[in-house]
């Protein structure tokens, strides 16, 4: 698979997904997309993970390898829905093929393997380079292309050195493409863990993290002596299925957060795979508190919850990696 995307002239939230430059043949892509799912199981059972959730990969990329049909063209043609159609693929691994068809990345697979990096993300934006996209993973501390989204039409964005209205209007419009096709389609329902899950969550990470009962990983990024340092936690609670794991990025070693900035990844049947990064907020009324980012209203309530309750990993001690 090629590394940049660039998106065709469709209708903001439509599921199709744009062609690289150069696509490669129904073999190949099938093939590449499916060696992604495969080396998912593989970490996931080295690290001991739900086996439900390794196997579902395995089975989704047996189906990709025994289609006849290029998966990139299935998906022009059918959208999302024919993709979920295939045997084995469910909403949230057809969510994670159209985010590889759609960037050339899988961002949960490069945490597992410790080299995720914004800026290679960002690169698949049409308008953003190699300079621009380093300068907002690293001086702005924009890590998804959500939080891009979100600094595009807050006026952020066209404040900054190297951007303005016409730079910004055309990421804007890149990125409703983008997202439209990843995001699960308007009018069918989606749903996120609750916040005090969340805090749970994150709780659980930082606890066993620092008891040093996590199976731990050597990243590839910042990690010049290839040492086994960063604990990554699987688990099952609720029907959700969560991988948590600390941030690796340039902006939480420049600020000194890696061990503070956690990112939570959760799916569950029939549900889109998401995210949310959980961090201790440095200033204003919630100054010293841990937050889930971009649900800090709800987070009050979510540390309410999970003070009142027990140690959230003793009773889920079975289905924890």
């Amino acid at each position: 698979m090629t590394e940049q995307a660039a998106p065709q002239n469709q209708t903001p939230g439509n599921a199709t997904v744009a062609h690289t430059q150069g696509a490669a043949p129904v073999e190949r892509t099938n093939a590449a997309i499916a060696g992604k799912l495969r080396q998912a199981a593989d970490i996931l059972a080295a690290q001991s993970a739900d086996p439900f959730r390794m196997r579902a990969y395995r089975n989704a990329a047996q189906s990709l390898l025994a289609l006849s049909e290029d998966i990139r063209v299935l998906a022009d043609s059918g959208g999302r829905e024919a993709i979920e159609a295939i045997p084995g693929i469910g909403a949230s691994i057809a969510t994670s093929i159209i985010e590889m068809l759609t960037t050339g990345r899988w961002r949960f697979l490069e945490h597992l393997k410790g080299c995720a990096s914004p800026e290679s993300l960002f690169r698949a934006v049409p308008g953003l380079g190699s300079e621009l996209s380093r300068r907002l993973a690293e001086d702005f501390g924009i890590d998804t292309l959500e939080a891009l989204e979100a600094a595009a039409y807050s006026g952020r964005l066209e404040a900054a050195p190297g951007f303005g209205p016409r730079r910004t209007a055309m990421v804007r419009a890149a990125l409703a493409e983008m997202l439209g096709r990843i995001r699960a389609p308007q009018g069918r329902p989606y749903e996120e863990p609750s916040a005090t899950l969340l805090l749970s969550i994150d709780r659980e990470y930082r606890e066993r993290a620092a008891a040093g009962d996590l199976v731990k990983i050597a990243p590839r990024r910042f990690n010049p002596t290839g040492e086994a340092w960063l604990p990554v936690l699987h688990t099952v609670r609720d029907g959700w299925h969560f991988t948590a794991i600390y941030s690796n990025s340039a902006r939480a070693h420049q600020l000194d957060r890696v061990r503070d900035w956690v990112i939570v990844y959760f799916h569950k049947d029939h549900w889109p795979e998401g995210q949310r990064t959980i961090v201790t907020e440095r200033r204003g009324p919630r100054a010293g508190r841990r937050v889930v980012r971009g649900r800090e209203a709800e987070s009050q309530e979510g540390r309410a919850a999970v003070a009142n309750a027990s140690n959230p990993h003793d009773r889920n001690a079975a289905s924890a990696g």
